[in-house]
């Protein structure tokens, strides 16, 4: 017979035993399932931009070393040229934001796979081809041989989180469908959808070709192993989630005083994080992120900001309070498929390796805002 562990004592112990059942970080209501299911309508339908874009960067715009018509996916037209110089336009620099914050932090297959002889082999052979009648550029290429290399590791960046940023659209726009039908009705039903989606997903090949002059060249072939879970969707949640960047423009930081921390593991200024009043000024990339959601809210959730608050006055900060909510239930959804024994484990050795696998991400959501999201 299984004895079941003690309480924990850790101080977010309320969400450990929560997870431990399966369920969210975020307290049910029927208010936070609207707010949550709303925002990621309209996130999915962005987040349908942001892949499609990322993907058409890296597929046509490999090594274009001024790439000034990168946001236009191949149309460019005057009316085009013209809502692009007015701001009509969804901001795909946060995708490259996100893409970049990914880069940096590294982790995963992807960053592993990045820097090995295979893929540098693959990446110079389509180097040497992109510039071939270029005789500059080769030049350039010898005498620094380490940059257009780099580069087509940032590209195969930008297709693995336009390739990871396609299943979730997909998995958000589908999750609206369920609520509009009656099949969603509680934050775990949330949960539990974004869950059975990543696990769905998990082994879903990442893979990476240009097509040059005719001549196809892969980049990461489906033989490297690169899945979809693992090496794109844990780093992107460790990225943007947990670590994130700080935001210039907000404060000064001296990194002599070691105001920024020197070890990227520790950053703490990912979107669990945020501080959701700053939304809306210059300098800070989720901003950019807001204002599109903005334009795909649904009429029930526009209607609710329309009702409370400063009305659409102070839009943007009420979108940003509701996206955090959203994405306490979507790590919740991660944590549950990456704990180590799934959730209810039938010994008490194993349900104390899920213990001591919640506990660690708790450490790391002391200074998270998940109180004031379950405020």
């Amino acid at each position: 017979m299984v004895t079941a562990l003690e309480p924990s004592r850790h101080p977010l112990a309320k969400y450990i035993h929560q997870l431990e059942q399966g369920l969210p970080m975020l307290i049910h209501s029927d208010l936070r399932v609207m707010e949550v299911v709303g925002i990621l309508k309209s996130y999915g339908v962005v987040l349908d931009a942001y892949s499609n874009n990322l993907n058409y960067i890296a597929e046509h715009q490999f090594l274009n070393l001024f790439p000034f018509f990168k946001y236009f996916n191949g149309k460019v037209t005057p009316g085009r040229l013209g809502q692009f110089w007015w701001h009509d336009r969804i901001n795909y620099e946060y995708a490259e934001y996100c893409m970049k914050s990914m880069f940096w932090h590294g982790g995963g297959g992807l960053d592993a796979y990045v820097d090995t002889p295979e893929f540098e082999e693959a990446a110079r052979k389509a180097i040497a081809a992109r510039w071939k009648n270029n005789p500059l550029m080769l030049g350039l290429n010898k005498l620094f041989p380490d940059y257009l290399l780099e580069q087509t590791r940032v590209m195969a960046y930008y297709t693995g989180l336009g390739q990871f940023w396609r299943v979730m659209s997909d998995m958000f726009i589908t999750l609206s469908d369920r609520y509009d039908a009656g099949e969603i009705k509680t934050t775990s039903d949330v949960t539990q959808h974004v869950l059975a989606g990543l696990v769905a997903d998990a082994a879903k090949p990442i893979t990476y070709s240009v097509d040059i002059r005719g001549e196809k060249f892969d980049l990461i072939p489906e033989s490297a192993g690169i899945t979809f879970l693992m090496d794109t969707g844990v780093p992107y949640v460790e990225a943007i989630f947990f670590r994130g960047t700080p935001f210039a423009g907000t404060i000064s930081f001296n990194a002599q005083a070691s105001q920024i921390s020197p070890d990227q593991s520790t950053f703490t200024y990912g979107a669990l994080y945020a501080d959701p009043l700053p939304v809306g000024g210059s300098g800070i990339p989720p901003t950019l992120l807001m204002q599109d959601m903005r334009h795909f809210l649904p009429d029930y959730l526009m209607d609710y900001y329309k009702e409370t608050g400063r009305s659409e006055q102070d839009i943007r900060v009420k979108i940003c309070k509701t996206f955090q909510k959203s994405m306490f239930c979507v790590t919740s959804a991660a944590l549950m498929g990456l704990v180590p024994n799934g959730i209810g484990p039938d010994t008490l050795e194993k349900q104390q390796e899920n213990r001591e696998f919640f506990e660690f991400w708790m450490d790391r959501l002391l200074p998270s805002q998940i109180h004031v999201v379950n405020g």
